[in-house]
């Protein structure tokens, strides 16, 4: 099957795809990869191919097919695939000085400092970075550990639907039932509580009416005498959850967890991991909901190309940590440090930023217009270039798992690789590069639809891959 587009990167004339996928080179790869490789592997078992290479938002496998990119690394690579400044950069760097630990280089200092002056300029003065193990989920761990560390505290408030991690400490604070049923000994004091997902209100409440209740209960729980919870360490969440189906907050409610939580002295940390570095339009999503939070997590696209880093900015006050006490091996990446620098320098001068938010008005068109094709189409929704249409049975209610994986599986026989997300795996989710173009944001829209029709048929025939 075989999609074209009016635009593409250099070297690429659009999605190509010629016969089954996948073809016999990948189907080689991806045998051999399933003989010697953990059962944990994923995204092969979704998107079967095997990759050559990548280049601006488009991938080629073995077999020569040609795929337009919206998964990006999962949102790693905001500048698309091996975009030549920051892949420049790395490449001078490793001539220079490879691994760092935590001493100070050059670059590092001047990572260290457009990173601090992306924040907004009350936050800037008073902000202290730590350079985590080179996960997202090694900064959550350590954020978690600066806030019971600073407060003297035990417990931890998190988010029903939130996603922070897989390891020990991270997937104690994240929603996914089935990733932490297998494994004992988790972390204690964790508590969760309802998210602002107004089209899904975990309270059954309607947003007209509900005063923002999931909010006030909150409030309440954390003031009540009886409410059962003493004074947490910290309260965790995302502004838009990104596993959990691509949900973002409501204004107010952030607002009020924000007004609540330093009403009370509670450590509010942001987990910036997949919305941070430009996704959402403004360099961290927290910036669209007016407030200042006490620690931020940040990783996944901080590179611009895919080198791991991961870093904590937090409030000085918190800076109580006695030498060495989160240390990590790998926190010195200086090529990832000069591509993080590179990038930024690009996202500021190529206005990135103001690109975002022109295509993400452009996909959310593309995207509404999904919802006239069938009532299976519950809701499209996003923030910046992080989008989600969710897919659920319009008798029960109950989420369409099967129709979105078959419109995962259509769209990359076309040359569309996507993502899926959400309760049951039934929001279809996109993160393209941030400097994707009008061209290939069409492209996308185009491919989505075909893809919609084509899995509502077999649906409808009672087909599934």
């Amino acid at each position: 099957m075989t999609a074209t587009v009016d635009h593409a990167a250099p070297g690429h004339t659009g999605p190509r795809v010629t016969g089954s996928l996948p073809g016999p080179r990948s189907a080689e790869l991806l045998g051999r990869q399933a003989r010697r490789e953990s059962n944990s592997r994923s995204y092969p078992r979704k998107l079967p191919i095997a990759i050559r290479k990548g280049r601006g938002s488009y991938v080629e496998d073995l077999d020569g097919n040609v795929f337009l990119d919206f998964l990006s690394g999962a949102g790693v690579l905001s500048l698309g695939h091996n975009h030549p400044e920051p892949l420049a950069a790395a490449h001078r760097q490793l001539d220079e000085f490879v691994h760092g630990l935590d001493f100070p280089t050059p670059v590092k200092d001047e990572f260290t400092e457009l990173t601090i002056g992306m924040l907004p300029e009350p936050m800037r003065e008073r902000t202290r970075i730590h350079f985590c193990g080179p996960t997202g989920a090694n900064a959550v761990d350590a954020a978690l550990k600066l806030c019971k560390t600073a407060t003297g505290r035990e417990e931890v408030i998190t988010f029903q639907g939130g996603f922070h991690g897989a390891t020990m400490a991270a997937m104690s604070v994240t929603g996914l039932v089935e990733q932490k049923e297998p494994v004992r000994g988790r972390m204690p004091g964790v508590h969760f509580f309802p998210y602002s997902n107004c089209h899904s209100c975990p309270l059954g409440l309607k947003r007209d009416s509900c005063q923002v209740n999931c909010a006030a209960f909150l409030e309440r729980a954390l003031t009540d005498v009886n409410g059962g919870i003493t004074l947490p360490a910290a309260v965790i969440m995302e502004l838009v959850q990104g596993e959990g189906g691509v949900i973002p907050a409501e204004v107010e409610f952030v607002q009020r967890v924000r007004e609540v939580t330093r009403r009370l002295g509670i450590p509010l940390i942001v987990d910036e991991v997949q919305s941070g570095c430009g996704r959402t339009g403004t360099w961290f999503a927290f910036e669209q909901y007016g407030i200042e939070p006490d620690v931020v997590c940040a990783s996944k696209a901080l590179s611009g190309m895919g080198l791991p880093a991961a870093v904590i900015l937090y409030d000085e006050k918190l800076d109580t940590w006695a030498p060495g006490a989160h240390t990590g091996t790998f926190r010195g990446n200086q090529p990832a440090f000069a591509a993080g620098v590179a990038t930024m320098k690009v996202v500021r001068r190529d206005g990135v930023l103001e690109n975002v938010r022109a295509r993400a008005d452009q996909l959310m068109v593309h995207l509404q217009g999904l919802r006239a094709l069938s009532p299976y189409v519950a809701d499209v929704r996003g923030l910046g270039l992080m989008t989600g249409v969710e897919l659920t049975d319009p008798a029960t209610g109950r989420p369409a798992t099967v129709l979105a994986k078959r419109v995962q599986w259509e769209a990359v026989s076309r040359g569309l690789i996507l993502e899926l997300g959400g309760r049951d795996d039934c929001v279809v989710r996109m993160l393209p590069p941030l400097n994707c173009t009008a061209d290939e944001i069409d492209a996308a829209g185009r491919i989505l639809r075909e893809a919609l029709t084509a899995a509502l048929a077999a649906l409808a025939a009672g087909g599934a891959r």
